[in-house]
């Protein structure tokens, strides 16, 4: 009987799902509150205060114009005094550290800090885009949930990507962007078929909401897409996504640039956004097209009705202001003023081929539309998610084509010249490479000098074999030994291995000494090596143990490690780590209740 009431209930599988789909319609449900409120401080701060000031009037009025964005800085202040250091900034890569190598809660109250911060960043007038901080919005309820319901690390992991599926596909209103976007940015690419399934349902029922509130309207309205020659204007995309790689590696160095900048600014910390939206401010004096996200200016573009030499320059001043805004303190994501800068890319270049071919080519509008997937791709990494939203955003299949291979070459071309995306720069500088999961960076953040045993034997390289075997019988676990010369510096290593031809020679024993026969070129790490780097030492080499020196330049001997001192460093910290997140949970929860 048990049993067959056992087949009755929900298994896990359809729980997950049943769960996802919670987190789809909370998700659509945070993309209106948070659209709304970007709305409402647009209308209340950027046309109020544009009326108020009689900015419309032009002449001198128009010097006014940074007081706009500056109000909105001004707004930020209490919001960041509240709550420190979760407010200001481009958080996409601390919230992908927060999800991949950390536990993945995420508190309730970064729902409203990012609807609150980034709505007035953004309706006040300032460069940067909605869809990160939606991205992060969507996984906080994604967190909450699993927090509720105690999940593990791992699951907990699936419902903050599924959360984020679904905050990306209803803020395009294109639910298969919003599965590629959380599968290739959110979980890296590694993710299995149970967790791809709840990513499904979440981005679906989202765009449900979504869809239900705001109608089934793309997120811009693109004409109908056309190639006109495939073998003229295919190459020309081709030079296009080249041209678009090596712009996104200059966006993403720039964009770091102008962040390092302001944070060794002598400036109180308040004080940098007010700064920043104030140079963006100046910018849209003279080009008002950079501020804000900018979707007024692309659906011009992707009509067609760019001017050229505008574009070229709003390429550079749009990742200008999105640096200056975000590096300054900002709130906001890259997303949007990705999609801009593709666009007028494109826009550019395929006026100007338009120019040279006119019966061979599509109009401009069609290359700003491949553009916007192009760089897309290029600086986020992501040629699925971008592949996928230009599809949707279009409905057109010709464009698949054009655009495949530009997102391709694209990040290609950006890889080639530059290895991380806009949003892993920061896990490069710290020595993580995100995408190879959590245990290397567990492994990579333990230093050598933690694990190595201090306690070592060594020998001299004057000493005999008989010297040599009576360490080897002696020794307890130890197969190799340092040899040290005169002044106590290793010059090398002996093991039982170098022995064994003379072993039962006791005339040459006596005779031949341990500098004679031990191995001279020997591998060294020291104290602040990491275990992930002598993992790759005991694998490569196939060895188990590697002296540790006080410094390639003096090698005086430290310790020996060992393959399972490694091990060991490493479950220490994990279950180090285990307990300061479940503490971490557990007052959370509490928190929260």
């Amino acid at each position: 009987m048990r049993a067959k009431l056992k087949l009755l209930l929900p298994g896990e599988q359809a729980r997950m799902i049943t769960i996802a789909a919670f987190i789809g319609v909370m998700s659509g449900f945070s993309i209106i509150a948070f659209r709304e409120a970007v709305e409402l401080v647009h209308e209340v701060v950027f046309v109020g205060g544009y009326n108020l000031l009689g900015i419309e009037q032009g002449g001198w009025r128009c010097l006014l114009i940074p007081l706009l964005p500056m109000a909105g800085a001004v707004g930020l202040i209490p919001l960041s005094l509240l709550f420190p250091g979760k407010v200001n900034g481009y958080g996409l890569p601390a919230f992908l550290r927060r999800v991949n190598l950390e536990n993945g809660v995420i508190r309730a109250r970064n729902i409203f800090i990012k609807i609150v911060a980034t709505a007035l960043t953004i309706g006040s007038g300032n460069s940067a885009g909605v869809e990160g901080p939606i991205a992060q919005i969507g996984g906080a309820v994604g967190s909450q949930v699993g927090q509720r319901f105690r999940v593990s690390g791992k699951r907990m992991k699936v419902y903050i990507a599924a959360g984020c599926a679904g905050g990306i596909a209803g803020i395009f209103n294109a639910p298969l962007a919003g599965i590629f976007f959380a599968a290739e940015i959110v979980l890296l690419g590694t993710y299995e078929i149970s967790s791809f399934s709840a990513l499904v349902i979440s981005s679906a029922l989202s765009t449900v909401v979504s869809r239900a509130y705001y109608g089934q309207v793309p997120a811009f309205p693109i004409p109908d897409y056309q190639i006109v020659n495939y073998f003229v204007e295919l190459p020309l995309y081709a030079i296009m996504a080249f041209l678009v790689g090596i712009l996104a590696v200059i966006h993403i160095r720039f964009f770091y640039y102008v962040r390092d900048k302001f944070q060794n600014l002598p400036l109180h910390p308040q004080a940098k956004p007010i700064l920043g939206a104030f140079l963006v401010g100046c910018i849209g004096i003279f080009f008002p097209q950079i501020m804000g996200d900018g979707y007024g200016y692309i659906e011009k573009t992707l009509t067609g009705h760019g001017v050229v030499w505008l574009m070229f320059v709003l390429i550079f001043l749009k990742s200008i202001g999105t640096a200056i805004t975000l590096g300054s303190g900002g709130a906001g994501g890259v997303f949007a003023p990705s999609l801009f800068i593709g666009a007028v890319i494109g826009g550019a270049y395929g006026g100007v081929v338009h120019n040279w071919f006119p019966g061979l080519t599509a109009d401009p509008g069609a290359y700003a539309t491949v553009g916007i997937g192009a760089f897309m791709a290029a600086s986020t990494h992501a040629p699925l998610t971008a592949i996928f939203l230009l599809f949707e955003m279009t409905g057109n299949y010709m464009i698949i084509i054009p655009v495949m291979m530009t997102a391709v070459i694209g990040t290609m071309t950006a890889t080639r010249f530059y290895s991380d995306s806009i949003d892993t720069v920061d896990f490069t500088r710290q020595g993580i490479d995100i995408h190879q999961g959590r245990e290397v960076a567990i492994m990579k953040s333990i230093r050598v000098g933690k694990a190595i045993i201090e306690d070592v034997d060594f020998i001299s390289e004057n000493a005999n074999i008989n010297h040599l075997l009576e360490l080897f019988r002696f020794a307890k676990d130890s197969f190799y030994f340092p040899v040290v010369n005169h002044k106590g510096l290793m010059v090398g290593v002996v093991s039982m291995q170098d022995v064994k031809t003379i072993l039962h020679d006791e005339e040459q024993r006596v005779c031949y000494l341990v500098g004679a026969i031990c191995t001279r070129d020997v591998i060294m790490l020291t104290p602040d090596a990491t275990c992930y780097e002598a993992m790759q030492l005991f694998d490569i080499k196939g060895i188990d143990e590697i002296p540790v020196v006080e410094s390639h330049e003096e090698p005086w001997v430290l310790g020996m490690l060992r393959r399972q001192d490694v091990i060991a460093a490493y479950n220490h910290e994990m279950l180090n780590r285990g307990i300061n997140e479940k503490a971490e949970s557990i007052r959370m929860l509490c928190s929260a209740t």
